[in-house]
């Protein structure tokens, strides 16, 4: 008897949500038409309407300083709209270009991370020899890396940040080729020494050339800065592997993941396909680039909801600004569209009017908040505590259609804060308004 009754409301639950998922579809489709009517209506005042621009404007002048205002706090939600999303798209750049579409990450099945998965050097002895990884002098162009996190003075504070450390083989600099030494050397496998990436070496203390740092068990020496052109590994410190692992009194048996560097893009498939049909390994085959765009998607999410928000309450704000703005437009100017309406102007030319003008200070505003963020573009940051991106430098990423973005941000608050105030000066009885003469 109970089964039947839980069906049943749970059916009722779905057909309500279902409702509700309509009418509020709806809402928003209502919404973004008048949006857009308005939006269109009001920049085509100046052409289809018979009120001159040039009282939008003298109207603008003598009510100055309520127009600051409005523009004002139009501009500060337009700065922090675009800053957000350029601060989302710039940790996802970062992050992005730390992955090659010529190598490939093999991780263990189902890990959602290298700081989850495990490799063991028995699978990578049977990695190394499966086609479609490109081979070298040396042998098979793979890298068996070893990833933990360790606390290190910030700089700027003093207080201890968590690190990327990266074990790696000697041979990485020819898989990974976009990194570079810029200072130094490379370490030299068994001996305790690191090479530091060089947003590493700017951010964290005892991380410059020659210094010596006490890291688990050892003390190491940098020997190296590198350049990863503006990726994740300008964050990281690389050393040893297999120093790296007895230093902290991790197994040497084990790595987190293999980064192999493949004969070709096309050479993936091929790879994958032998390596997961193997039934001596279990493990998960990805391109590097694929990788860490996946990565990137949690805290780029995380920024645009946080960023959105903080957004939207200040949008809030900034309608209620420019509907006060314009509704004590509307009440000193009675006497004005009185006059008009008198004239023959109708309710139409009005409305257009009105939106012209709140379009005209939303339009500035959003000028205003784009210049204020420029200087932002290519400021390096950095993420704090985030799982395994813990303080990784990434620098804000400004482009042209964020700033369009914001521009038209500006614009759908001006018509929500101009349509209501111009609605009821369109309204306004002429008789009664002409008493007011």
């Amino acid at each position: 008897m109970i089964g039947p009754i839980l069906k049943l409301l749970g059916l009722l639950a779905k057909l309500l949500l279902g409702l509700f998922g309509i009418l509020a579809g709806l809402g928003i489709l209502a919404l973004a038409l008048c949006v857009v009517f308005g939006i269109v209506a009001g920049l085509l005042a100046p052409f289809i309407v018979s009120v001159p621009v040039a009282y939008n404007f003298r109207s603008i002048t003598v009510r100055w300083a309520s127009a600051v205002v409005a523009v004002m706090g139009i501009a500060g939600t337009v700065g922090v709209f675009i800053a957000m999303l350029s601060l989302a798209r710039g940790f996802k750049a970062t992050l992005v270009s730390s992955g090659s579409a010529d190598n490939a990450l093999i991780t263990r099945a189902g890990a959602t991370s290298e700081m989850t998965s495990g490799v063991s050097i028995d699978s990578v002895k049977i990695i190394q020899d499966a086609p479609g990884i490109a081979r070298g002098a040396d042998g098979p162009l793979l890298t068996p890396e070893a990833v933990l996190m360790a606390p290190i003075p910030l700089r700027s504070t003093g207080t201890d940040a968590n690190v990327e450390l990266r074990g790696v083989a000697p041979n990485v600099f020819a898989i990974r080729n976009n990194v570079k030494i810029i200072e130094g050397r490379m370490f030299r496998s068994g001996l305790a020494e690191l090479i530091v990436g060089k947003n590493a070496k700017a951010t964290y203390s005892g991380l410059t050339l020659g210094s010596t740092i006490g890291l688990g068990s050892a003390r190491w020496q940098v020997v190296g800065i590198f350049d990863a052109g503006g990726s994740a590994f300008d964050s990281e410190v690389w050393g040893d592997a297999h120093l790296l692992n007895g230093a902290y009194n991790r197994p040497d048996t084990f790595s987190q993941s293999v980064t192999v560097h493949l004969t070709s893009p096309a050479a993936l498939q091929q790879l994958k396909d032998t390596l997961t049909a193997d039934p001596r390994l279990n493990v998960d085959v990805v391109r590097e680039i694929d990788y860490y765009s996946k990565q990137s998607t949690r805290m780029t999410q995380l920024i645009t909801i946080l960023g959105g928000f903080v957004a939207a309450i200040m949008a809030i704000g900034a309608v209620f600004g420019a509907l006060n703005t314009m509704y004590s437009a509307v009440a000193e100017r009675g006497r004005e569209i009185a006059t008009m309406r008198a004239l023959g102007f109708n309710s139409w030319n009005v409305v257009l009017s009105f939106l012209f003008e709140a379009l005209l200070i939303s339009f500035v505003g959003g000028i205003l908040g784009c210049l204020a963020v420029l200087p932002l573009n290519g400021l390096t940051t950095s993420t704090m505590n985030f799982q395994t991106f813990s303080n990784l430098a990434f620098a804000f990423k400004i482009t042209f259609d964020l700033l369009w973005m914001g521009v038209i941000f500006a614009l759908i608050m001006g018509i929500l804060g101009g349509m209501p105030p111009a609605i009821r000066a369109a309204g306004r009885p002429v008789a009664s308004a002409l008493r007011e003469l």
